[in-house]
């Protein structure tokens, strides 16, 4: 929670005052390209068969265990052990290109195999001794679930290798058209990587043959309806940053490819398509929180709002002495997608009228304030309400600040990426806040930070955020 500072206009703004106050459509920011929007993105391959192949390939080694005490605990214990050290799947490239093959797979499936083995028999030997696994025992489970494990994983592989390379997916290639094309060609010799170019969006046609080149957002448009097109591929450099999120935001998996001559050995977390190094973008904020966040959000706010109960009556009484009736005071602000609500605060100021409450940047701080309203705004105290709105679901307690429709429809056209910040649920506190970035500050930094945020985003990140905001209302500085 913060307290905005007196400033006439944004730091490096002009004066926004006398303009008449701006109504924002129900998105924020005009859409580069008119995409459908709400189409779900590609669905990831389930984990479930390949468990299922590590699960069969655990049991085919604990036949070998038929001659120990207890099989069946110690067969579970080995499934278990197993199935515990998979590792992590990140975000599998487009197409069968990605998918490796049993000899591609072997050293990892047979190491991860021989720890579960050893922890299975230094397990059976703490419990009793009597128990303990024998060398032969040990060398034909390892074997045994390693061949089963490789068979059961590469029948998984093949089968989905056949079916990708049966019905590849639409994708378009976006970047300087020449660049492209090449790509675009390369990928389509290659028909065992399950990826077919459907067009190319550049800038302008280059005069060549094959695969159109889209320069219209009509024609974009046109295509990613007709061909299903669910993969964009952007070849470096490439300027077409808002049309990539709105491809992004219509269900479009976005990946960069690096097409430059080889030198450097790829980067962590790159995979391969058609021997291209290939990545995943993050558009659209898809990593808002979900359920996680909302759960945090309800938790939080509704312990607050009891715990914080008799404070709030305390500011309330003290507001009605010194400042009169009407202790609350609402107004609209932006909230996710660009959808309006209206935010509760402790009336510390009362506006001349309803244009000044919506285009004038701050009065915190003014000398016709009361005393108490003066404190209220140093301690963030006058923001106490909005846990109200956290609690119905307005808001969330970390995320961008939400601002007044008048300026916001400012600030998205003078900075770059400020309409971006409403992919997520604004908030009492974020990144920016902590960092310092309130009042009298940067407009281009403040959507920088949130922006970042936004796509760094984790849980464990909102609980950072919020134990520093609790320091600083604990050491306010004064807005």
């Amino acid at each position: 929670m913060t307290a905005e500072s007196t400033v006439p206009s944004p730091a490096g703004q002009p004066d926004l005052g006398g303009s008449p106050v701006s109504v924002l459509p129900p998105r924020t920011g005009p859409a580069p390209l008119p995409f459908p929007a709400g189409r779900p993105a590609p669905p990831a391959p389930s984990p479930l068969p390949l468990l299922l192949a590590d699960a069969a390939g655990a049991l085919a080694g604990a036949l070998a265990l038929t001659g120990v005490p207890r099989p069946p605990l110690f067969a579970a214990l080995l499934v278990a052990f197993s199935l515990l050290l998979r590792p992590s799947v990140g975000g599998p490239a487009p197409g069968a290109g990605h998918l490796p093959g049993v000899l591609d797979e072997l050293p990892a499936l047979g190491a991860r195999t021989a720890v579960a083995w050893l922890a299975l028999a230094a397990l059976a030997a703490a419990y009793d001794p009597r128990h303990a696994l024998a060398a032969p025992v040990l060398l034909l489970g390892f074997g045994a679930q390693t061949a089963a494990g490789c068979a059961a994983r590469g029948a998984v592989r093949h089968r989905r290798r056949r079916a990708l390379r049966a019905r590849p997916r639409a994708a378009l290639v976006v970047g300087p058209a020449a660049l492209a094309r090449q790509v675009a060609a390369a990928l389509l010799r290659d028909r065992t990587c399950g990826v077919r170019p459907v067009g190319i969006v550049a800038d302008g046609p280059d005069g060549g043959e094959g695969l159109p080149v889209l320069s219209r957002g009509d024609e974009v448009l046109r295509t990613v309806v007709r061909d299903g097109v669910r993969d964009v591929l952007v070849v470096r450099p490439v300027r077409q940053g808002p049309s990539l999120r709105a491809l992004a935001e219509s269900g479009c998996a976005v990946w960069e490819l690096d097409a430059e001559p080889p030198g450097a050995p790829a980067p962590h977390g790159w995979q391969r398509l058609a021997g291209f190094r290939c990545r995943r973008l993050s558009y659209g904020g898809a990593r808002t929180g979900g359920a996680r966040k909302r759960a945090l959000d309800l938790a939080v706010s509704g312990a607050l709002l009891l715990l914080a109960g008799p404070l709030l009556l305390a500011c309330a009484a003290g507001l009605r002495v010194s400042a009169g009736p009407g202790v609350l005071f609402r107004q609209e602000r932006v909230g996710r997608h660009g959808r309006p609500f209206t935010l509760l605060k402790f009336r510390t100021h009362r506006p001349a009228d309803a244009h000044e409450a919506a285009t004038r940047w701050s009065v915190a701080g003014e000398q016709r304030m009361p005393r108490f309203c003066r404190f209220l705004r140093r301690t963030s105290l006058d923001e106490l309400p909005q846990l109200w709105n956290v609690f119905r679901g307005d808001m969330s307690l970390v995320g961008p600040r939400p601002e007044r429709p008048y300026f916001v429809a400012q600030f998205s056209q003078t900075h770059p990426g400020y309409a971006a910040r409403h992919r997520m649920p604004v908030g009492l506190t974020g990144l920016a806040q902590v960092k310092g970035l309130r009042g009298d500050t940067s407009i281009e930094d403040r959507a920088r930070h949130d922006n970042a945020y936004i796509d760094d985003w984790s849980l464990w990140r909102d609980v950072c955020i919020l134990l520093r905001t609790a320091v600083t209302l604990v050491r306010p500085t004064g807005s």
